[in-house]
């Protein structure tokens, strides 16, 4: 391996690594503005004191939330 190939073969990786790092962001981003306007949507329940509380069926609804949410942004990103 010469000297060309191996800034060629870094560069790719901290691109990729670059590229890791701004998805893990934009990820973190989505998925707090996902459960904030969730939150807005649901005015009349507040779903982190009925899961607090141990109501499995809001905990259920707020997983599922987040796992389409998380499904959806794998494929975009």
């Amino acid at each position: 391996m010469n000297k060309d190939e191996l800034v060629l073969m870094l560069w790719q990786f901290l691109r990729s690594f670059g590229w890791a790092i701004v998805a893990a962001i934009s990820f973190a981003f989505a998925m707090g503005l996902a459960i904030k306007v969730f939150d807005l949507l649901s005015r009349d329940i507040d779903e982190w004191e009925e899961i607090k509380k141990g109501n499995w069926g809001v905990a259920m609804i707020l997983t599922a939330m987040i796992l389409s949410v998380g499904l959806v942004l794998y494929k975009v990103i």
